[in-house]
């Protein structure tokens, strides 16, 4: 399975970037895909959710100002960040969790993307 953002870049304050992530290879079903960001020396912080039934949550610092939406039948999301800051600045990493079945069992996979740099000048 590979696992590939794009749309990041630089933007100044108050401006908008949509990202996108797309999941392929041997996928049964995604049960969850998700945005997170990483600053150097700090630790990868949840941006955004949405799982296989719609589910959504954000984290409270881009409520408001970002939203997650999903293709099911592309294996595919976005993010769509409007009202960027300056603190916003990170790599962002798309997230996937991919569900496996077997005759013997049912179990669970997780899957990085490289990320993809976000810069925001004020």
């Amino acid at each position: 399975v590979q696992v590939v953002e794009s749309g990041g870049g630089l933007v100044q304050a108050g401006g908008s970037l949509r990202l996108s992530c797309v999941a392929s290879g041997n996928i049964s079903n995604i049960a969850e895909m998700a945005w997170y960001r990483q600053i150097p020396g700090k630790w990868r912080e949840l941006v955004g959710r949405i799982t296989s039934d719609g589910s959504i949550s954000y984290s409270d610092s881009v409520k408001g100002r970002f939203t997650i939406s999903r293709d099911n039948a592309r294996n595919t999301v976005y993010l769509q960040m409007n009202g960027l800051k300056p603190d916003d600045t990170a790599a962002y990493y798309c997230y996937t969790k991919i569900d496996v079945v077997t005759r013997e069992r049912f179990y669970q996979l997780d899957y990085w993307g490289q990320g993809t740099q976000v810069t925001v000048s004020s």
